[in-house]
C-alpha cells in the first residue's frame, strides 16, 4: 500500500466517528491547514455547503481518497 502525504486542499475521509461533531467514519472533508506534529485542520460541509465542523485532527484519523472509493450520502443526525 502506498501512503500519500496529506496536503492542504486534499479531500480526506474519516477513519472513525467523531460524535461530538455529528461525523461518522467515511465522511469526507477538505484539509484547510497542515500543522506540525502530524495534525491537520479539516472542514466538513453538508451537501448544501454549510460547514458542519472545522476541527483539528491527528493525521491517523483520516485517509486520502482514491479511484477505488465511491461516494455516498447520509442524513445528518444531531450531535
Amino acid at each position: 500500500m502506498i501512503v500519500m502525504a496529506i496536503e492542504e486542499l486534499d479531500t480526506v475521509a474519516l477513519t472513525e466517528d467523531v460524535p461530538a461533531h455529528g461525523l461518522k467514519a467515511g465522511d469526507l472533508g477538505a484539509v484547510v491547514a497542515v500543522y506540525p506534529a502530524h495534525t491537520i485542520e479539516v472542514e466538513f460541509v453538508t451537501a448544501s455547503g454549510h460547514t458542519q465542523a472545522l476541527i483539528t485532527l491527528s493525521k491517523d484519523k483520516v485517509r486520502t481518497i482514491g479511484a477505488e472509493d465511491i461516494l455516498s450520502v447520509r442524513r445528518l443526525t444531531a450531535a
